[in-house]
Order: structure tokens, then C-alpha cells, then sequence
């Protein structure tokens, strides 16, 4: 499961429909609806706010969002949860490993558009994050 932190402009159509499965998968989790991935560290994040079915309820609307700009056609009913808006933050650090991390998927996988991103100095991050200066964040797995 990867709950990106950068935008999900970045992502190509594979990753941005991945991204919104595993964010369905992540609300079930939150929703106790599911057995599996309950200790996932991705889920660290959204569990240590007071509302983490809101908080993601708030980064699938991001991802929706990215997918109508895109033309595609996401099912918005599935978020269960009214979009409550919490801010998370995330670090620089933390902002950066996904980024070389996504770079290196696009090398392989959409080579033009890892063209176009490779020279990308400023990254944007999802909606639903707010970047503060950091290292990687300590749940995750490098």
C-alpha cells in the first residue's frame, strides 16, 4: 500500500487508479471492515489525527479531484465519510523519498513522463498535506 504524500498530478493513469484503490482499501481499514493491513505504517498518519475515517475521507477527495481534472470517472459515493477537512503534515524529507521513489517506477514504467518530472525542483504535495521541514518520516519503510 503507498498512500502518496506528493500530488497526485505526478502520478501516471496506473498509479493514479492504484492510488485511489489503496485508498479505499486504507478507509475499509479505518472503518474496521478489513482484517488485513490494520498496522500498515502508512496508516500511522491518518490514525493519529481525531478523526482518521475524516482525514481520509479528505485524501481521497484529493485523489477524486485529480481523476475529474483527468477526465476519468472515479466513484465519489464510495467515500464514506462527509470530506472533513484536516491538514496533515508531512516532511520535506519524507516528500522527496516518494518523489525519487515515483521517479524510479516512471523510469520503468512511463518513460516520457519521467522525462518531463525528472527536473522537477519544487514538488507539490497532496492537497491534504501540509510540508514542514523533515526528515524521512520514521514510518517509513526505506
Amino acid at each position: 500500500m503507498r498512500l502518496w504524500s506528493i500530488h497526485p498530478c505526478y502520478l501516471d493513469t496506473k498509479g493514479l487508479v492504484a492510488l485511489w484503490r489503496e485508498g479505499l482499501l486504507a478507509q475499509s481499514v479505518l472503518l474496521g471492515k478489513t482484517g488485513g493491513y490494520r498496522n500498515h505504517p502508512q496508516l500511522i498518519r491518518f490514525k493519529n489525527t481525531a478523526d482518521p475515517v475524516g482525514a481520509m475521507a479528505g485524501y481521497l477527495k484529493g485523489v477524486l479531484d485529480e481523476a475529474d481534472a483527468r477526465g476519468y470517472t472515479f466513484n465519489g459515493n464510495k467515500i464514506v465519510s462527509g470530506i472533513i477537512v484536516v491538514t496533515l503534515s508531512v516532511t520535506s524529507g519524507q516528500v522527496e523519498y516518494e518523489f525519487a521513489h515515483l521517479l524510479e517506477k516512471l523510469r520503468k514504467r512511463a518513460p516520457d513522463l519521467y522525462e518531463r518530472l525528472r527536473m522537477v525542483k519544487k514538488i507539490k504535495v497532496h492537497p491534504a498535506f501540509k510540508k514542514v521541514v523533515g526528515a524521512v518520516e520514521d514510518w517509513e519503510m526505506v
